[in-house]
């Protein structure tokens, strides 16, 4: 294993650049993605700081600019596992100490996390939607988001068909729970928000913007979606 020192990532900090051997048990595909984990300055910080995963930053980063998460807030958590996302929720609403409420759903397993009500169910269930209001105070919440993403065929048209229908359900969602005022954060694809989906959240929230965070990888065609003060006309 050959290393070179460079410096980036989080915190400025100077990171070692890892090439690995190639091994006869691993693909091409193997390879990279491996070697790209390995050299990743946000899954080293991430590791570094007890997050679930690299994506906790992204999360950071939208809610640095938006201010979406604040003590007390009802947060929603689509697609949460393995939990980054829900984990920076529950810190910044303070729902482990009783004043915000974090509820999650995802299809895989998610390990408990403090302050967070999990739901182990595929959120295109029809079940789904009831299941995650009846657990909400209340039943409404003040911030949805959605970090889903469907398995990917390695066909781009198929693909992108697969998370709009994510991002059009997970939308319909949050006009049905958001309370006035409230927020919606989904992953859609670059240049890939199709014209129904932005039209239904134009006609339901006064700013819809989209943002690409600094820990999305580099050459990633994901983006977000920020859609803020919901009209309640869900």
């Amino acid at each position: 294993m050959a290393t070179s020192n460079r410096t980036g990532g989080p915190g400025g900090r100077r990171q070692t650049k890892v090439r690995l051997r190639t091994a006869k048990q691993r693909s091409a595909s193997s390879q990279r993605w491996l070697e790209r984990q390995l050299n990743d300055p946000y899954v080293a910080a991430a590791k570094r700081l007890g997050y679930r995963s690299r994506a906790a930053f992204k999360l950071i980063e939208i809610d640095a600019k938006h201010r979406l998460l604040k003590p007390g807030k009802r947060v929603v958590d689509l697609g949460a596992a393995p939990g980054g996302w829900a984990q920076i929720a529950a810190d910044r609403v303070k729902s482990s100490e009783g004043q915000g409420q974090v509820v999650a759903i995802d299809l895989l397993e998610m390990e408990p996390i403090p302050g967070v009500q999990f739901l182990r169910l595929d959120f295109m269930d029809d079940t789904a939607p009831a299941r995650l209001t009846g657990m909400l105070r209340a039943g409404r919440a003040d911030v949805v988001l959605s970090d889903m993403a469907a398995q990917g065929t390695g066909h781009v048209g198929t693909d992108h068909l697969r998370i709009m229908g994510l991002a059009e359900a997970a939308a319909e969602f949050a006009g049905a729970v958001l309370s006035p005022g409230g927020a919606f954060v989904c992953k859609v694809f670059q240049g890939g928000t199709e014209r129904t989906l932005l039209d239904q959240l134009k006609r339901a929230f006064a700013t819809v913007r989209h943002l690409k965070p600094p820990a999305s990888r580099q050459g990633s065609a994901e983006m977000y979606v920020v859609a803020l003060g919901f009209r309640g006309e869900g």
